[in-house]
Formats: C-alpha cells, structure tokens, sequence
C-alpha cells in the first residue's frame, strides 16, 4: 500500500503536524520550565503520563502503518555504549534546561528567552558533535555495537507481544501515578493542627 501524499504536499503537511503538535505541548502544559523541573523532582507528573501516552498512540499509528505496508521500519544500529553516553548527556541537558528539543522549541515559540537560549544551545551541541562525529564514530560507536537488530529480533518474540507488554506497563504506571496524586491530594486537604 502507498501512502497516498508524498513530495512537497508531504513536507507541507510535517510541517502541519508540527504546528499542532507544538500546540498540543502548549496545552498539556509541557512548555513551562517548572512542570519540567517538577518532574524530575517527582512532584508533578504531567510530562511522564504525556510521554507514556505518545508512546503508546505513536506505537499504535506505527504498528498500523507497518501492518498495512504503508511505512517501513527504519533501523538504526544498536550502538550501546554511543547511545548510553548520548542518553546521558540528553539527560544531563533535560535537566540543566528544563526542557527536551520539543518542548524547548515550542517554548521558544512562546517567547521564552531561557527556552531560545537552550535552544541556542542545542544547535552549538549539533555542530559539535557533527564536528567529532569522525570520532566519535571510530571510538565509540563501534564498542557494544549490536548492528541493525530489534527486541522482537533478539528474542524471538513478535512484535505485537513487546507492543502489548509496552501498553500494559503503560497502564500501570498510570495507575501508578493516580494513586500516588490521589494521596498527595488527600494529605493536602487534611487540615493540620
């Protein structure tokens, strides 16, 4: 099956989807530097339920779109230590800015002048790591590297399985999540003495 839209129209329509999708980080709060700090400080759950969210509608959109041929899996190679390091210093950056590239971006979009510095920043971190990527590419991502392999691939366990695993921890982590609100919630409301 073709996709029905392909060149320019295409493009034009990513760049709609990302207009909605900035929008949609907007609404759901994820563009404010404290939601995002709050997160890391376990005191607001808002980006962690919308990331577990996206995962699971991403991977459900995915999940179709291969089923009915009408996108293919692009495999990047399992480089462990490369994408260890690389989470770190992701993670490591999330903190310090108080935002992902998404959310950065579309804090930007609100006149942020922290989110347009970070954002700055992030393309200072492009160029470098496009500067050394020589390097890194000899040094680092040869070492722990798995070559182009998947979960389904190493364990012989299809691909709808770890799907459906991936949803149901999903929901239990929400699940997760709202008992621990509705405590929080209820020790706020009990007066103190």
């Amino acid at each position: 099956m073709q996709f029905p839209i392909s060149g320019p129209a295409a493009l034009w329509l990513a760049v709609l989807f990302g207009f909605v999708f900035g929008a949609l980080l907007q609404r759901g709060g994820v563009v404010d530097y404290n939601k995002i700090v709050s997160q890391f400080r376990f005191r607001d759950f808002t980006v962690l339920k919308i990331m577990l969210t996206a995962i699971v509608v991403g991977g459900i959109g995915v999940f179709t779109l291969h089923g009915f041929e009408a996108a293919q899996y692009h495999i990047k190679p399992a480089n462990l230590l490369a994408v260890g390091l690389g989470g770190l210093v992701f993670g490591v950056g999330m903190v310090l800015y108080g935002y992902c590239p998404g959310t950065g971006i579309a804090a930007c979009a609100t006149g942020s002048v922290h989110g347009l510095i970070g954002f700055l920043g992030m393309l200072a971190g492009g160029v470098i790591y496009a500067l050394t990527f020589g390097w890194t590419e000899q040094h680092l991502q040869k070492v722990a590297a798995l070559g182009k392999v998947r979960l389904p691939d190493l364990t012989g366990v299809p691909d709808w399985i770890w799907f459906v695993a991936l949803a149901v921890l999903a929901l239990a982590v929400f699940s997760w999540i709202e008992r621990i609100e509705r405590a929080r919630a209820l020790a706020a409301s009990v007066p103190r003495r």
